[in-house]
């Protein structure tokens, strides 16, 4: 997908690092390039995302900024949570919390972007993807888009502003993705607001043109943006919303499965969420309930900031690293969780995990 150099355009390609940028007429491009990893972002990418995001804003012949990715099958599958679990095995811990530390950082740049910022999304955008695209001021959706917050499938949680961006989803459909990590589409994924147009993917290089010649992002957006399809969950969002309006995560479990003893659609839904439930970490699980209730009540700083507590706590427990072990390393899908029951997991151990502060807050300006 990336073009090559156009016009006084000038291109950098440090594709050994797995990002290329390009200043192409008044635009901007930022291009995901690393596709054995299917786009994963680890700490090189985002230092040097930071630091050309950052230049930009600077240069005035940069009116605006496309983020994109130079592959089909991926926008991008998350942060490189692999290495970081490497370096907490390792005890280089400190390592860990910096990427993190440095990941919310750039996402909170881009949610304050002073210059038009648009993220072509097309392929997977899980976790750490939806970090970078979630807060930006537009957010286009591909044909083929699958969207997910799978973390605690891994001992983790939606972190990235996940608590910021899930609970402002209409009823109580955030939870719901919180919770399960379930996996949606491009139609239900606009109709949920986490996507601000549609725009065919064979349309994107005439998109980028008219940015680089000088055309208004949000007036072309506009123009181009095509009427997607009716979403494909529309007659389960009100069953959704009336499951995960419980007051707990076992309350929530409890209600699935009595739905799912039934029949028909709804009943089979509940089934498969309860056993999407059931497989991931039951810590990860309540902490991503609890997500729901309190982010609400936070801005995105504070949101990323509440996070950043959590991630540095999980480096001190059991469930994220053999969350990874047993789907991103081993690839057993045998995770053995500590506790291993969502009745097992003590809730003020939960709220430790929020309320004590850090010595080395994450800090927001």
């Amino acid at each position: 997908m990336a073009e090559r150099e156009q016009g006084r355009g000038m291109s950098d390609r440090t594709a050994d690092i797995g990002i290329g940028f390009e200043e192409r007429g008044a635009v901007g491009i930022v291009t995901l390039d690393r596709p054995r990893a299917l786009n994963a972002v680890d700490h090189p990418m985002v230092q040097a995302m930071d630091a050309r995001l950052r230049a930009w804003i600077a240069d005035p012949r940069i009116a605006q900024v496309v983020l994109r990715s130079a592959h089909p099958r991926a926008f991008c599958v998350g942060g490189d949570v692999r290495a970081m679990a490497e370096l907490g095995r390792s005890g280089r811990k400190d390592e860990a919390r910096q990427y993190w530390r440095d990941e919310y950082a750039l996402d909170y740049l881009i949610a304050r972007y002073p210059k038009p910022f648009v993220s072509l999304v097309d392929g997977l955008c899980f976790g750490g993807g939806f970090g970078l695209t979630g807060h930006g001021r537009y957010r286009v959706a591909g044909e083929n888009l699958g969207f997910a917050m799978p973390e605690v499938a891994i001992g983790l949680f939606p972190d990235v502003g996940g608590t910021f961006v899930l609970p402002r989803l209409p009823g109580w459909s955030g939870t719901w993705l919180a919770m399960t990590g379930a996996r949606i589409g491009m139609a239900d994924a606009l109709a949920l607001g986490l996507y601000t147009h549609h725009i065919p993917t064979d349309r994107w290089p005439e998109l980028v043109d008219a940015l680089a010649a000088g055309e208004a992002m949000e007036t072309l957006l506009g123009r181009m943006a095509a009427r997607p399809p009716a979403p494909d969950l529309a007659s389960l969002y009100p069953h959704i919303d009336r499951i995960f309006a419980g007051g707990s995560a076992v309350a929530i479990a409890i209600a699935l499965e009595k739905v799912g003893e039934g029949e028909g659609e709804v009943a089979a839904f509940a089934r498969l969420q309860l056993e999407t439930l059931r497989r991931a970490s039951p810590t990860s699980v309540h902490i991503a309930f609890q997500q729901m209730q309190r982010g609400l009540g936070l801005d995105l700083a504070g949101c990323l900031a509440l996070e950043f507590r959590l991630v540095s706590r999980l480096l001190n427990q059991h469930d994220f690293f053999e969350g990874v072990r047993a789907v991103l390393v081993d690839k057993d899908q045998k995770p053995v969780w500590q506790p291993a029951r969502l009745d097992d997991v003590d809730p003020a151990s939960i709220a430790a995990l929020f309320d004590e502060p850090l010595d080395d807050e994450l800090l927001l300006a």
